[in-house]
């Protein structure tokens, strides 16, 4: 009999401490990434499917699917989900659907750093940061994504830019408010999608995929910051990855709370910490990427990574420690550095 893949554990930022996580659906994900996907591999390829991922999601979440009131409010409490940061209270939350899609008072729940250079998380989400240059400590190959497939071959120009920069991935687990948020403050200069597939986020599906990422549905937004107005980053690739369940990536930005939604474009500034797009009921994954040499990441977070007290799976399936942080969406992940005299502005965009 195979043997279940080990615990996950992760660092509570605030306190430094160890968490366990319950991952959810752990026995499924291990059935589908072991004996399924190694002795029915079409059967794999069908469940990690667009029309799967839709189907179980409108089981779960969709229309008809409509518990009493005490059956959602079970999924509040095992979730741990707070209603009173929600907007509209207990009373917006009453169904499973609006449970993942729950607006929060993020002005006065998630409070964002008042330093302009700050880079602030994307998401409520447990985090992990790296480098694609191997001469760094935070060098991570190819383990989570494959850098040139990642932003896709019909943008090679990105490739060009963001060789031996860094990279911050977002792993949002199902009990985590769905909004996205900007990372940084800028102009988008591009936004496109990726078809793909919808392979799950959890930890140990991550470790025997390899790659996963880079080979889901995503949609990638390049955000130069070096502008008026901007965090000063250079520009960074935000990309939104779906993985199993999650239904869609709705572009839904707001200048203000979440006020006037409205799809992004090229051309247009976005302010900082603004709700930019919503993930459809699910777990899913963002990724950030800088140019090389244009953030410095938190100390906190670094160190974290490392921490051998915390039993990771990714630790244990990559041979290295690789330790999660739980921050919280708008809350400080990195600094932003200036550009390096010798780099003129220009060139390397999506040719």
């Amino acid at each position: 009999m195979r043997a279940p893949f080990a615990p996950h554990q992760y660092i509570e930022r605030e306190t430094a401490c160890v968490r366990n996580e319950a991952l959810f659906a752990d026995r499924l994900v291990n059935l589908l990434y072991a004996p399924v996907r190694e002795t029915a591999p079409a059967l794999f390829r069908a469940l990690t499917s667009a029309r799967v991922s839709h189907l179980l999601s409108l089981l779960n979440y969709g229309p008809l699917h409509k518990p009493a009131p005490a059956g959602v409010d079970r999924l509040i409490r095992a979730l741990g989900i707070d209603p009173s940061e929600c907007l509209g209270g207990r009373a917006a939350l009453y169904s499973p659907r609006a449970v993942f899609e729950r607006r929060i008072r993020y002005w006065h729940t998630r409070p964002m750093p008042t330093d302009p250079a700050a880079v602030v998380a994307p998401a409520d989400a447990r985090m992990l940061v790296g480098s694609f240059a191997d001469q760094t400590r935070l060098f991570i190959k190819e383990k989570f994504f494959e850098f040139d497939e990642l932003l896709g071959a019909q943008r090679p120009g990105w490739r060009r830019r963001f060789r031996n920069g860094q990279f911050a991935l977002f792993r949002l687990t199902p009990e985590k408010y769905h909004y996205n948020h900007t990372p940084v403050a800028g102009r988008v200069v591009d936004l496109y999608a990726i078809d793909g597939a919808y392979h799950a986020c959890n930890p140990g599906a991550v470790v025997a995929a390899v790659t996963p990422f880079s080979k889901n549905k995503r949609v990638v937004t390049v955000i130069d910051s070096d502008v008026p107005g901007g965090t000063g980053a250079g520009h960074v690739a935000m990309i939104e990855v779906v993985a199993l369940m999650i239904g869609d990536i709705v572009q839904c930005y707001s200048d203000a709370r979440y006020d006037a939604p409205r799809p992004i474009r090229p051309g247009d500034f976005l302010q900082r910490g603004q709700p930019k797009s919503l993930y459809r009921p699910g777990s899913s994954v963002d990724v950030l990427i800088f140019e090389k040499d244009r953030v410095r990441f938190c100390k906190d977070i670094v160190a974290n990574m490392f921490r051998r007290d915390a039993a990771s799976r990714y630790s244990k399936g990559f041979g290295q420690p690789l330790v999660e942080t739980e921050v919280a969406v708008r809350a400080p992940i990195g600094a932003a550095l200036p550009a390096p005299a010798a780099v003129f502005k220009g060139g390397g965009g999506p040719v």
